[in-house]
């Protein structure tokens, strides 16, 4: 993989998990729904094609996690400040 294709995926996923993650925050009123669903997502697909990922797809799904895991943050965080639509 090019280093360009690296940082490139890096920044797609987690801005693509964060706008999925904070989606679904503001339609199904949880907090951590993301994240568990990332997680479910990426194991099941993990053992359903039986392959073992290498060092650059666990860095590029950790920054998806990561992603999902500050919409989270995010949410919690718009919540507490008085935001009632969240």
């Amino acid at each position: 993989m090019n280093i360009l294709q690296f940082l490139v995926s890096i920044v797609l996923f987690t801005v693509l998990a964060f706008g999925i993650g904070f989606i679904i925050n503001m339609i199904l009123r949880t907090t951590w729904l993301p994240v568990v669903i990332a997680f479910g997502v990426i194991i099941g697909a993990l053992v359903y094609n039986k392959i073992v990922p290498g060092l650059v797809d666990i860095i590029i799904l950790a920054f998806g996690i990561a992603g999902s895991v500050v919409s989270g943050w995010t949410i919690q965080t718009l919540r507490k400040k008085g935001y009632r639509m969240f």
